[in-house]
């Protein structure tokens, strides 16, 4: 469906991957108007007024460094962004997602952080192996290690010391939760929950893109409640919170700022990219 209404919605990727291409299908079918950003041919002169008329920006970017700071340029022009510079930088980091989800009291994985390979250690044997190490920074679950003895410990923080980047002396230690052979995902928009999936998977690493599978999970009152706490916890907006079912409940491990939602959709029968063009308008009436 064409519109000939003036855009006040843009969106800003650096790939088109199957999600953005379900997103301009989404805009298109709902008839309304909205501007493609290809970030990489984004140049911004500061020197210059009224670079960017919007109201509203969905930040789709893959690289984390790029929507960080297109983020910051958009919302210093006055521009609501989904996600907010603030959220992308939480998200973002695993330190900083930990941080917060401490400080509002919402329960995770036993989790600490060291920055020397001797403190790293006393941690590992303080939580009991098995231990997972991850680094503070990626996704689809690169460079996380099952670590099953002190042995196999010392050899990998010893390969992280000589990698040579500030973020590799930074260890960050989590227990191994014996998960029922799958996670979950909850897709946060605002304040609401629109939709979870399990993932699952026969590898202790059940990320789709692994090669987990997925299938629909149920919204029950405990699920909603701690990934609204979750998704309150890193400044609201449009997150994926993901979740271990352990013998304490609900354990949150993480929250995706630019989700991918390709298996989703015909899994929980939630049009979720119809979803993030209705909560983009809705951000219209407040801006």
């Amino acid at each position: 469906m064409k519109t000939k209404t003036k855009a006040k919605i843009a969106v800003v990727y650096d790939r088109l991957r199957p999600e953005e291409r379900m997103l301009f299908d989404a805009f298109e079918s709902q008839g309304v108007a909205f501007d493609k950003l290809y970030a990489p041919h984004i140049s911004v002169d500061f020197s210059k007024a009224n670079l960017f008329n919007y109201d509203v920006v969905i930040n789709r970017c893959v690289s984390q460094s790029r929507g960080l700071e297109l983020s910051r340029i958009f919302e210093a022009y006055g521009i609501m962004v989904i996600n907010s510079s603030s959220l992308i930088e939480t998200c973002g980091d695993k330190l900083a997602t930990n941080a917060v989800l401490a400080r509002d009291n919402i329960p995770t994985p036993r989790t600490a952080i060291a920055f020397t390979k001797e403190s790293a250690i006393k941690i590992a044997e303080d939580f009991g192996y098995p231990i997972v190490l991850k680094p503070i920074t990626g996704s689809w679950g690169r460079m996380v290690s099952k670590i099953s003895d002190q042995d196999a410990l010392e050899a990998v923080l010893e390969h992280k010391e000589v990698l040579g980047g500030p973020q590799h002396k930074i260890f960050y230690l989590q227990e191994f939760i014996n998960k029922p052979g799958r996670d979950i995902r909850v897709f946060v928009f605002g304040n609401e929950v629109v939709a979870a999936i399990y993932r699952l998977s026969e590898h202790w690493i059940t990320n789709t893109a692994r090669g987990g599978s997925a299938i629909n999970c149920p919204l029950y009152p405990e699920l909603i409640e701690i990934s609204l706490q979750a998704a309150a916890a890193v400044g609201n907006g449009v997150v994926a919170v993901d979740l271990l079912e352990s013998e304490r409940g609900l354990l949150v491990i993480e929250l995706n700022h630019t989700m991918e939602f390709r298996n989703s959709v015909t899994t929980t029968g939630v049009n979720i990219p119809a979803k993030l063009v209705s909560y983009a308008e809705s951000l219209l009436v407040l801006n």
